[in-house]
């Protein structure tokens, strides 16, 4: 039996920055991580640079049942805390768009800073660790492969179910039920849709064009870009209303979001009357999207020029290209989501500590918690935010 103070299950971005902070507190930590290495989200992320952060976390980027919970951490331990973190180490980074900032080389500069952090504090990292029962007498014992470990405090931080490849399980719920929490429904978060029938066909066909658009669903809209694939839709907007689409529900797709579609076609109309209207839009869109929309909604315009399209027609085409209605079939799933939605209620957790109100010495962080933020750095944030709190308290 090894008996430590604090336990922590995880060696993710919420696990190590808990451990870094409790371990700087001269708090003897164990990190139990199931997987072979840690920090498996962190090297994959951002394309391997790792978006650690995004320089405009407010609580107003985050989804949650209590959403007022996530401002006591966030405004504890901000992203100027992290960039100070960063910058110690010197490790070069920039901010490619919307505050999201990136590591200039490679993820593996985050893991080996918090690798290294983690080392001067005196931090016990076990990998491979698989964990059979977890009991409380007087005391938390968790019982593993490698071994019986006890402690008076347990951290949570085994994430959510994205990326099953990568390890995520369903463990933290698990256990958070077992010590009486309440858990909300999750679902795939950050994740492209998917299309079914003659549309998935035309997503296919289009698989690779992108272009600036908003999308708007269950009253959220989000401007950035979309990209058609082979299985359907995603891109930056389409990934941040996933997070805000229930199945069923439409999304709507204005593909001219920087202009007055009806006005710029009737401009052009007068401007330009011998133009075809495909000759137009490609000004505006991708050509190949522009002959999709054609075939798809405006077969019978194909060939003519504008002056012989009533201002009726085109008003409609407007429309069309502004408010494109379109009917998800689903999403990809927790297969290449970035993140879950839902979690452990955080009504029964303190918004200070992250300790449960069920169970003195059990607390949950990062993204097993219901606090999922928006694409760009901000659940980063949150890891080392919730981290930072639970680590000042264990």
């Amino acid at each position: 039996m090894t008996t430590t103070d604090v336990i922590i299950i995880g060696g993710g971005a919420a696990g190590l920055i808990c451990a870094i902070t409790a371990g700087n507190r001269d708090r003897k930590v164990i990190v139990l991580e199931g997987s072979n290495k840690i920090g498996k989200k962190i090297l994959m992320s951002g394309g391997g640079r790792c978006n650690f952060t995004n320089l405009h976390c407010e609580p107003s980027r985050f989804i949650s049942h209590n959403p007022h919970f996530c401002i006591s951490a966030l405004s504890r331990y901000t992203q100027w805390d992290f960039v100070a973190l960063v910058e110690k180490h010197g490790i070069p980074y920039h901010e490619k768009a919307l505050g999201q900032l990136f590591c200039d080389n490679s993820s593996k500069d985050i893991v080996a800073m918090l690798l290294a952090e983690c080392e001067s504090a005196g931090v016990d990292i076990r990998t491979h660790c698989n964990i059979d029962t977890v009991k409380f007498d007087d005391g938390f014992t968790i019982t593993a492969n490698k071994g019986d470990f006890r402690s008076a405090s347990l951290v949570v931080a085994s994430g959510g179910l994205s990326i099953p490849k990568m390890g995520a399980t369903g463990f933290g719920y698990q256990l958070a039920r077992q010590f009486g929490h309440s858990v909300y429904d999750t679902s795939a978060a950050l994740v492209p849709f998917t299309f079914s029938g003659a549309f998935h066909e035309i997503t296919g066909r289009l698989s690779g064009v992108s272009t600036p658009a908003t999308v708007t669903t269950g009253g959220t809209t989000f401007a950035e870009d979309i990209l058609f694939t082979h299985r359907g839709m995603s891109g930056p907007a389409i990934l941040q209303a996933s997070s805000y689409w229930s199945p069923g529900e439409e999304i709507i797709v204005d593909l001219l979001p920087a202009r007055d579609a009806e006005h710029f076609l009737l401009d052009a109309k007068r401007s330009q009357p011998k133009v075809l209207l495909r000759t137009v839009l490609a000004t505006v869109l991708p050509r190949a999207l522009v002959s999709e929309l054609q075939a798809l909604l405006w077969s019978e315009v194909a060939d003519t020029t504008l002056t012989e399209i009533p201002d009726a027609a085109l008003t409609r085409i407007a429309q069309d290209l502004s408010h494109w209605s379109l009917k998800p079939a689903a999403t990809e799933g927790y297969r290449t989501a970035e993140v879950t939605l839902g979690g452990v209620d955080t009504t029964e957790l303190s918004s200070r500590t992250m300790e449960s109100s069920k169970q003195a010495g059990l607390y949950f962080i990062g993204e097993v918690v219901d606090v999922t933020g928006h694409l760009g750095g901000f659940n980063f944030q949150w890891a080392w935010s919730s981290g930072w709190a639970a680590g000042q308290a264990v």
